[in-house]
């Protein structure tokens, strides 16, 4: 399940970054006004589209470049904070805010730098954004999305968007075929933190990066 959830978030990732612009009716709010989720996943596309046009072999050979051409147009729109301190589960508690802050910017950067390569992969047409059905008024909305996979399977890929206290709708989990990421890594976050505490795991995720993740998902994967 791993494996499978693995190859999927490549492309999910991606497509939050990449997905097919839907088009507007006149009506549509501008980019100043508060967006919806589905709005903001335009407005990531048609960045993105700018950023990287007519420099994706460039971007392809170098990837700390791709990595700030990501933070550039997607950060804005991701709540790191939360989106942490929800893997981190009963260990945000215990954490102090130096150590949450250390560990959102550690693993939001392992992230990136794991499945960068896949927006530069992504074939345009390949996520499919569903009509929105969710209710602005809850504090937390869903845009979903398929994803044609390789062998033309179509697989179900949800982003969970969380409104912040200034009203802004920022992304905070991807959930692939009902699985969701926050979930996966925290059941992986919280058996490393009690076998070698949270400021170990830090230091790995700052100096291993996306080999990290891999580590996490291969021993996650050996327990079950």
């Amino acid at each position: 399940m791993l494996r499978r959830l693995a190859l999927a978030s490549a492309i999910a990732f991606s497509g939050l970054l990449a997905a097919p612009v839907i088009a507007q009716d006149a009506s549509a709010p501008a980019a100043s006004v508060q967006q919806t989720p589905v709005q903001v996943v335009q407005e990531i596309t048609s960045k993105l589209d700018t950023a990287i046009a007519g420099q994706r072999d460039k971007l392809k050979n170098d990837k700390e470049k791709l990595i700030g051409v990501i933070d550039g147009v997607f950060l804005p729109h991701f709540d790191i904070d939360y989106a942490s301190i929800l893997v981190l589960g009963q260990h945000a508690r215990e954490a102090t805010p130096e150590q949450r802050s250390h560990f959102a910017k550690a693993f939001y950067n392992s992230i990136t730098h794991r499945y960068a390569e896949g927006l530069l992969n992504y074939t345009r047409g390949r996520v499919k954004v569903l009509p929105f059905g969710g209710d602005l008024n809850d504090k937390r909305s869903v845009v979903r999305t398929q994803v044609a996979m390789d062998d033309g399977k179509l697989v179900s890929v949800d982003y969970a968007f969380r409104k912040s206290s200034s009203g802004e709708w920022k992304a905070y989990d991807v959930i692939i075929e009902g699985i969701s990421y926050v979930t996966n890594y925290r059941n992986q976050v919280d058996a490393e933190i009690k076998k070698d505490g949270i400021d170990k795991l830090i230091n790995t995720l700052e100096t291993q990066g996306a080999k990290a993740l891999d580590t996490l998902e291969k021993d996650g994967k050996a327990s079950q």
